[in-house]
Parts: C-alpha cells; sequence; structure tokens
C-alpha cells in the first residue's frame, strides 16, 4: 500500500500538533487508511515494556474499557502489554490509530489488522518519511510525543521514576492534561 501524505496545508491535519508541538511538530505524516479517525477524541495508550503486573492488568482492564466505551485508542502498540492491548482493541468496534516509530512506505498489514482495516476503523499513521526503516530509541521517543500531541487524554498504566514516561508527565502538564482518576490518566482540562 502506498501511503497518503498529509501536510498542514491539508483539511484533516491535526491542529493539535502545531499547538503542542510547535516548530518541532512533523512537516507531514504519511497515513494507510481512513485518515478521517484523526477528527475523533482519541486517547493515547503507554505501557512501558518493564511493567509491574499490577499495572499490566490495570493495562489490560482498561483497553477493556476503551473498547467497551467505543473510545478511538492511539499508540505505537510497540510494548509487549501495548500489543495485547491492541489485540483487545481489535475485537471491538471502535477506531484505532497504530503509531509506528518508523516509515510505513513499504508496511504491510498485519493479519491480525486486516479485519478492522477493511471495516474501516484502522488507521496507520507516522511522522517518518523515508527514515528510519527500523525502530530506534529516538524514533520512539519522537513517536511517542507525536501520539500524545494527538490525544485528547492519555492512559499510562506505570511510570518508572527516571525513565521516559515519567519525563512524558511533564509534557504533558505544559500541554494542559491533568491527572483524572489516578496518576495514570492524564485530560485535557
Amino acid at each position: 500500500m502506498i501511503p497518503a501524505t498529509l501536510k498542514p496545508s491539508d483539511g484533516c491535519w491535526p491542529a493539535c500538533l502545531r499547538t503542542r508541538l510547535g516548530a518541532s511538530a512533523p512537516a507531514a505524516l504519511h497515513a494507510i487508511g481512513p485518515v478521517a479517525i484523526l477528527a475523533a477524541r482519541k486517547t493515547a495508550l503507554f505501557c512501558s515494556a518493564r511493567t509491574p503486573g499490577d499495572a499490566i492488568l490495570r493495562a489490560l482492564d482498561a483497553a477493556r474499557r476503551m473498547r467497551d466505551e467505543g473510545a478511538t485508542v492511539i499508540s505505537g502498540f510497540h510494548s509487549p502489554i501495548e500489543r495485547e492491548c491492541l489485540r483487545i482493541l481489535l475485537r471491538g468496534k471502535q477506531p484505532i490509530i497504530v503509531c509506528p516509530a518508523r516509515t510505513i512506505d513499504t508496511m504491510r498489514i498485519p493479519g491480525e489488522c486486516r479485519v478492522a482495516f477493511e471495516a474501516g476503523r484502522l488507521l496507520f499513521l507516522s511522522p517518518f518519511i523515508r527514515q528510519p526503516r527500523r525502530v530506534t530509541k529516538d524514533s520512539a521517543v519522537r513517536r511517542n510525543e507525536v501520539v500524545a500531541a494527538l490525544a485528547d487524554e492519555v492512559f499510562i498504566a506505570s511510570v518508572t521514576p527516571g525513565g521516559g514516561t515519567e519525563r512524558m508527565t511533564g509534557i504533558l502538564k505544559r500541554w494542559g492534561l491533568s491527572p483524572h482518576v489516578d496518576y495514570q490518566c492524564w485530560k485535557a482540562e
């Protein structure tokens, strides 16, 4: 599949990218799937690869709740727990936005995603146009910034002191996203 290129001059361009990321907003986005999903209220899902058991259960319960409530979820779905959350979400009817931390110009739709993609409820979105072809630590950080910037609320299953997720919570606060219910879910005020 050939991705569509979205630019800031396009009507479907999410204005929140420029508002939140300023000059570091991506110059373009590559998209495979229905870009209209970008207009929906979005919940970002983040879960570290190193997550304690209670946080894993909290993440899986949150994924089931978001699926059952019909929430549009956006994530990289890269960590093992995020991938399990994607499996849960794929069983629902709600829109999903998958943001790989690499270019999607040669990507094939994974088999487990085909039914949702063909139903028009799955969008693949990347801020990377030509590089990188493989996930790097820097590309994962950049992807997470873009995912968080696109979100109306953010669910973080666990925060490791001194880790990247803890740094992200500071960014979320600057953007006007504050804790809701507990420290794991951040909503725009």
